[in-house]
């Protein structure tokens, strides 16, 4: 069985960083970009299994990114985990709208996040 992927569409290092060590941590393949536009570059050239998304970013809005990844029949199947700082009630809404499979507010517990990872890479399998 191939080891599932994990694309990362994070702009802060630090966020970043920290999402990156524990999603290597439970085993998954990981790539990072830092901007919408990037993270379709890179959807484009290999597709993940999960995208973990931040909403504010540069380039393209993480809203924008998950109704382009929803429009592409080559990316049907792909999970998407939207994260987030400003984490309204409106916030959550709208990512689930554009077609998020999950969304969280930061800051969260690391145990959440990796739960979050883990029940939908295991849900695609």
């Amino acid at each position: 069985m191939p080891q599932k992927t994990v694309l990362l569409v994070e702009d802060e290092d630090n966020i970043a960083l920290a999402l990156a060590h524990l999603i290597g941590r439970a085993g998954y393949g990981l790539r990072r970009v830092a901007s919408g536009t990037d993270a379709m570059t890179a959807l484009a050239e290999q597709r993940p299994d999960l995208v973990v998304l931040d909403v504010m970013l540069p380039g393209k809005s993480g809203y924008e990114v998950c109704q382009l990844i929803r429009r592409d029949e080559g990316l049907k199947g792909v999970k998407v985990l939207m994260i987030t700082a400003g984490g309204g009630e409106m916030e959550r809404r709208k990512g689930m709208a554009v077609g998020a499979d999950a969304f969280m507010t930061k800051p969260f517990s690391t145990a959440d996040l990796t739960q979050k990872v883990c029940a939908l890479l295991e849900d695609g399998a």
